[in-house]
């Protein structure tokens, strides 16, 4: 693959995470949620972002993360895609970086099944292993199928 791609990073819990910055529409402190009576548990509720409503996925409970520590505010990261607009709780967001797509790496053996399926490839940092999310994957897939 020729060119870079910018990545916009966040954290949560002890995953540094990224997502391709073309999807990112904006990031947010958390907003004030709406809830939804009877959805699956990562859905946190939904937001009034400027007259359109927003469902809010909380990153932690679907990758099987424990919950935020008491008094921990999340930030929403806000990503368009096809089908509408949807929010990422996530603990804290990080830098936009730029990546080799020559430099993506399949997931490693290591990673934990629960969060395997969502990761589409992994960058090696200074510091740390980047994982890039499918958030397609994310929104509506299942880990349990990678």
């Amino acid at each position: 693959m020729a060119g870079r791609t910018s990545l916009c990073t966040f954290y949560v819990a002890d995953l540094f995470l990224g997502v391709d910055l073309l999807r990112v529409q904006e990031v947010n402190q958390h907003l004030e949620l709406t809830y939804v009576p009877l959805a699956p548990s990562m859905v946190r509720g939904l937001i009034n972002l400027r007259g359109q409503i927003v469902t809010v996925l909380d990153l932690r409970d679907r990758l099987g993360l424990p919950p935020r520590a008491e008094g921990m505010k999340p930030m929403s990261v806000v990503l368009s895609r096809e089908l509408g607009v949807v929010s990422f709780l996530v603990d804290g967001v990080g830098d936009v970086i730029e990546a080799d797509p020559d430099d993506f790496e399949s997931p490693p053996p290591t990673l934990d099944e629960s969060i395997r399926g969502f990761v589409r490839a992994v960058c090696k940092q200074p510091d740390t292993l980047l994982l890039i999310l499918d958030p397609d994957q994310v929104i509506g897939g299942n880990a349990d199928a990678a």
